[in-house]
């Protein structure tokens, strides 16, 4: 009795699970459904799920209108780059946070966790009128430092929690052989928390890669990412569902590929300590 009990509470809860996947991903899938249609097609109603006349004419019109691969690179560069640069800040201050703190080390992190909560639009102004006077707007250096700058926070935050399950004892012991700072960093520390790290990294990429407000505020044409190029498609005349969904496919569908490929590292490095 007492198992068919649990039999159906797990099966209660795996039928809940997929339908908050579905409901998660189904954006997604219309997306790429309506990629394949024409827009007549697009915006009929009722809307067409499976039965229409699917068609690649969007995805050809697309390729053909824009330089995807100059976007594309621009977006690797930029997520890429922003990622790398944090995380050499990130780690040296997560470490001194996590094994030399002071008694403004939390005031610290809630400040830097606070930073977060201000709208972006609120600095907007300054960083733009900054931007303008040292010569980075539309450049790729410009939108590395900001996206650097804004995720920097969230990959502090990571590191620390993740540096505080490494047990004390093992870095003392380093030290009492003779390790420096320097080698208790590189050494030591960095691949026992490799893990969280990589996911660190990982997530990182992927808030570079989807931001689109100052992708869109400090680039122009020349290093626009692939948020940029999304936008491109929202013309004047109106919106064209078709041919908006295929641009936002081509887009999506790099990161959705690395995140499905690197997903138990990410969970692992998001939910496990280094050192059990």
């Amino acid at each position: 009795m007492a198992r068919a009990s649990d039999n159906r509470h797990k099966l209660l809860v795996t039928l809940i699970a997929w339908v908050v996947a579905l409901a998660i991903f189904f954006p997604i899938l219309w997306t790429v459904l309506t990629s394949f249609k024409t827009e007549a097609a697009a915006v009929a109603i009722p809307p067409q799920f499976l039965f229409f006349d699917w068609t690649t004419e969007n995805y050809a019109e697309v390729w053909a209108r824009t330089d995807y691969l100059r976007h594309f690179t621009n977006s690797v560069v930029i997520s890429l780059g922003s990622s790398l640069i944090g995380l050499l800040v990130a780690v040296p201050a997560a470490w001194s946070m996590a094994f030399s703190p002071t008694r403004r080390t939390r005031g610290v992190l809630m400040w830097m966790l606070s930073t977060k909560m201000l709208p972006a639009v609120g600095v907007l102004v300054p960083i733009y009128l900054l931007f303008k006077r040292f010569g980075l707007l539309d450049t790729r250096t410009g939108l590395v430092i900001v996206l650097m700058l804004s995720n920097l926070p969230i990959m502090v935050w990571m590191l620390f929690t993740y540096f505080k399950e490494i047990p004390r004892d093992i870095l003392e012991a380093a030290r009492m052989d003779g390790a420096t700072p320097r080698h208790e960093l590189l050494h030591i520390l960095a691949p026992m928390a490799l893990p969280g790290i990589a996911s660190t990294l990982l997530l990182n990429v992927i808030l570079a890669w989807n931001e689109s407000f100052w992708t869109l505020n400090l680039t122009a044409a020349s290093t626009g990412p692939l948020t940029a190029f999304i936008a491109s498609f929202s013309a004047p005349e109106g919106l064209f569902y078709a041919k908006l969904s295929a641009a936002s496919t081509l887009a999506i569908a790099p990161i959705v590929v690395l995140g499905w490929l690197s997903q138990k590292q990410l969970v692992r490095g998001l939910t496990f300590g280094a050192v059990k």
